[in-house]
């Protein structure tokens, strides 16, 4: 049972592995050449023209649900209507690049352009509802917080390779990985035609995602094994679409926060397109007899060669599933560093405790927030332990604003 689990886990890999891997080199490419000012230029002013925008450029961006927020607040704070703010919060952790071409991996073309058409659709529509629902709504205040940033020192080219290989696997591998064993575990001891036994009502088969997926934590790769193993077990492509689609999307840390730093009318309209879209594009899906015949087809085979065959895969392949167990392995190796890992404290220095970081995105924002107040010297944050060390004079209640006003909970003094 054992060797069966292994071998359907690492043809799961392979399958997916090319695809991952270039799609984190783009994601690279993309963060280190395209600066962030590119997207606050054209996210000014109400209408339609900023939604559209902001929509269009959440699509590639690999950000998940909670890297996203505050960089949307960081958007918001430049002068991005809100209505443009709510695309992008709406938009941007349903795909990524990386999970688009995962996405075609998996579970084949139609999906792969349903998905990002579906969070397209979605965003526009939920920042169109903010700007006119909304209108009359006071703003919310907060501090002002930047997009994540590394390094600029250097060569570009290293820093596409870090940003790829290194940080944006840290912020997604342990998901990923946990997503890989649970579609690798459905593949083994879920029944074939499981999902059949709901027979025709695929509407409740989507309301049980639903249920599933708005408080599951999972990125947008991370969940496409998911639906791909429930998909072959019977599950309808509707509902392995509202999965996709809702799973990254929203979670309930996602909505405490967004409820926080954009208000509850927000928060809301926010929540309900997610819920609204994905149940209407499952519906879509189901009902679009060619699209469902060549998707269920190229999945079932797909999950049926991962399954049942050892050894099939291409030496290219492997050698990128190899690769990506590396890479995700190499992160792990970091985070427990990172966990364990004892700096010295200089008596200038005070330590806190910072509650609902979860990514390099996060601790990019509140490093910044921080850094820029007056009185700090400097700021670091340690995401496995929790941690904000600033060095200087500055208050504890200007730092507790600062991370409040990023969206994080600031816990006092360790």
């Amino acid at each position: 049972m054992v060797k069966v689990f292994l071998v359907t886990l690492w043809g799961v890999v392979c399958e997916m592995a090319p695809y991952l891997l270039l799609g984190f080199l783009v994601a690279g490419v993309l963060h280190v050449f395209v600066p962030s000012r590119f997207y606050r230029n054209y996210l000014n002013g109400k209408g339609f023209r900023p939604v559209l925008i902001a929509a269009l450029l959440g699509v590639p961006l690999p950000l998940c649900s909670c890297g996203v927020i505050p960089t949307a607040v960081g958007l918001r704070r430049e002068g991005a209507s809100r209505g443009a703010v709510a695309a992008f919060l709406i938009a941007t952790p349903q795909t990524g690049i990386d999970s688009i071409l995962a996405t075609f991996s998996l579970m084949g073309l139609g999906f792969a352009i349903v998905r990002p058409a579906a969070a397209l659709v979605t965003g526009i529509c939920g920042g169109l509802l903010v700007n006119r629902l909304l209108r009359r709504e006071p703003e919310t205040a907060g501090a002002a917080v930047a997009d994540y940033v590394d390094d600029t020192s250097g060569n570009r080219l290293v820093r596409v390779f870090r940003y790829s290989s290194v940080s944006m696997i840290q912020d997604i591998g342990p998901r990923l990985l946990l997503g890989l064993l649970i579609a690798a575990l459905i593949q083994m001891a879920v029944p074939d035609e499981f999902f059949l036994r709901f027979g025709s009502n695929t509407l409740l088969q989507m309301l049980v995602m639903l249920v599933i997926a708005v408080p599951m934590y999972v990125c947008s790769t991370g969940s496409i094994p998911i639906a791909a193993a429930l998909l072959a077990k019977g599950l309808s492509p509707g509902a392995a679409l509202v999965l996709l689609m809702a799973g990254p999307a929203v979670n309930l840390g996602s909505i405490l926060v967004i409820h926080k730093t954009m208000g509850r009318r927000f928060m809301l309209i926010y929540l309900l397109t997610i819920i609204v879209g994905a149940v209407t594009f499952g519906l879509i899906l189901n009902n679009a007899d060619g699209l469902l015949q060549f998707t269920s087809a190229h999945t079932g085979n797909c999950c049926a060669d991962t399954a049942m065959h050892t050894g099939h895969h291409s030496l290219f392949r492997t050698v990128c599933g190899i690769l990506l167990l590396l890479f995700i392995s190499n992160a792990f190796a970091m985070k427990i560093f990172e966990r364990f890992r004892k700096e010295p404290v200089a008596s200038s220095c005070q330590v806190y405790r910072v509650e609902g970081m979860h990514c390099n995105h996060c601790k990019a924002s509140v490093e910044k927030a921080v850094s820029q107040l007056k009185g700090v010297d400097s700021a670091s944050v340690n995401l496995e332990q929790k941690t904000l060390t600033v060095q200087g004079t500055a208050t504890d209640k200007s730092i507790a604003d600062a991370v409040n006003g990023c969206g994080f909970e600031f816990k006092g003094l360790v």
